[in-house]
């Protein structure tokens, strides 16, 4: 079963910019759109809670796991 991040879709839900959540993680702006991307096949624990503090979402939130 293949992961996948709902950044992208949590974000804009926000209002918010990818830009503006790297400010607010202090991480670079092409760490937060490779994660919106479809290409992601791995990604720190400590990012991944970073972010759900930061959006105030629970990791359950931030991933899904697709079918085959």
């Amino acid at each position: 079963m293949p992961v996948r991040l709902r950044l992208k879709e949590i974000i804009e839900e926000k209002g918010m910019s990818q830009r503006e959540l790297a400010r607010l993680m202090n991480v670079r702006p092409n760490t937060i759109n490779h994660l919106c991307s479809d290409k992601v096949n791995a990604a720190y624990f400590d990012t991944l809670e970073q972010i759900c503090r930061t959006l105030n979402v629970s990791l359950h939130e931030l991933l899904v796991l697709e079918d085959d």
